[in-house]
């Protein structure tokens, strides 16, 4: 009994051990930052907000992207993700109104993908209102629709919104994560596009059991 007992304590000892080193495994300061002041989340009840900041014409969004894609399929349960583009300069915001045009548009789902597909593969200008209204219609979309969308006062709210919220999460670069509004991570901390999921996931975790 005393040797089943000694066991029992040294496996409780062992998987403490490792339920520690993976608590550690991430490091403020290191692998992510925490945003001073936290900024609000409007996460459902139960998950936690994740935010992508991202940029069309940023070329390590484009090869993150099939990440993102495969990481949403385990994470449906628990996580409440919005995608923002984030407007780190002037030049920028043309592709922000792309982004909100296509939401207000209904064709997000049709835009999102082939256009970073448009940028980086077939290495095509988009960096215009114009070229912008062309390559909507290419898929379906009625270039007076576009124009409207484009410059609508909503699109532009929201594009207003984007900087601002960009500013805030104190973003220095694209891709980039925001975890329930309190802490930022991108592949230069976390060590890579798997790495920084993987760290993502760990600050949804703890937000969670913090929720409980």
């Amino acid at each position: 009994m005393k040797i089943v007992a000694r066991f029992c304590v040294l496996t409780l000892l062992g998987l403490a051990c490792v339920t520690a080193s993976v608590q550690a495994a991430y490091q403020e300061g290191v692998d992510y930052e925490r945003i001073v002041p936290a900024q609000p989340t409007v996460a459902a009840k139960g998950k936690v907000e994740v935010v992508e900041l991202f940029w069309y014409g940023c070329p390590h969004c484009f090869r993150f992207e099939p990440y993102i894609e495969r990481w949403l399929t385990t994470v449906k349960d628990k996580v409440d993700f919005i995608r923002l583009p984030a407007v780190l300069r002037p030049s920028w915001a043309v592709h922000a109104r792309a982004f909100y045009a296509a939401k207000a548009l209904g064709v997000f789902d049709k835009i999102h993908r082939p256009l970073f597909d448009a940028i980086h593969v077939e290495k095509r200008n988009l960096e215009d209102e114009d070229s912008l209204a062309a390559f909507f219609a290419e898929h379906g979309v009625d270039k007076d629709a576009f124009h409207k969308a484009f410059n609508s006062f909503s699109v532009d709210s929201e594009v207003k919104r984007a900087m601002q919220m960009t500013r805030r999460y104190h973003a220095m670069g694209t891709p980039a994560m925001v975890v329930g509004g309190k802490y930022l991570t991108d592949p230069g901390m976390a060590n890579g596009f798997v790495n920084i999921l993987k760290v993502v996931d760990s600050l949804v975790d703890e937000e969670l059991k913090k929720a409980k």
